[in-house]
């Protein structure tokens, strides 16, 4: 995945889901991350895809990235 899909399928982030991501070449009990209420930062000049729950900021690196979860805004019935 490159950091420009990634960032698009980020895009929804608004602070209003919890987003958790995969990534390969971890430690099983370091190999998933959870970001609550989590927002994308939009692009800066260093190009790299951040996301923060507003204490933080995450730096994720689309090249070990294996899968994410993003919560639903409202749960289905």
């Amino acid at each position: 995945m490159t950091p420009e899909q990634l960032r698009q399928s980020l895009k929804e982030l608004d602070g209003s889901r919890d987003a958790t991501f995969g990534f390969a070449g971890m430690p099983s009990h370091e190999s998933a991350m959870v970001v609550r209420k989590a927002m994308l930062i939009p692009d800066e000049p260093d190009h790299l895809v951040k996301v923060t729950d507003g204490e933080s900021i995450f730096i994720i690196e689309p090249e070990r990235l294996v899968w994410i979860r993003i919560s639903l805004k409202k749960p289905l019935a």
